[in-house]
């Protein structure tokens, strides 16, 4: 699952060196990064404040239809 996230100015530091050694994400502007959903519960245990963005679920399973998929 990929987590879209915009991490506080206080914290980008910090919030940066964790996700260059945890997640294989993406840095966007504005302190904004594309991440994993374990890299996001990182964060929180970290105590880096950050506010979701968006949230996206690639698995698929009973029920699930993938994105770009004809239903």
């Amino acid at each position: 699952m990929t987590v879209v996230i915009r991490v506080s100015d206080k914290d980008r530091a910090r919030a940066w060196g964790l996700l260059v050694r945890h997640s294989p994400g993406t840095a966007l502007p504005n302190s904004t990064f594309i991440v994993t959903d374990a890299a996001a519960r990182a964060l929180r245990r970290a105590g880096i404040e950050f506010t979701e963005i968006s949230r996206e679920d690639t698995g698929v399973g009973p029920g699930k239809v993938p994105a770009g998929e004809r239903i």
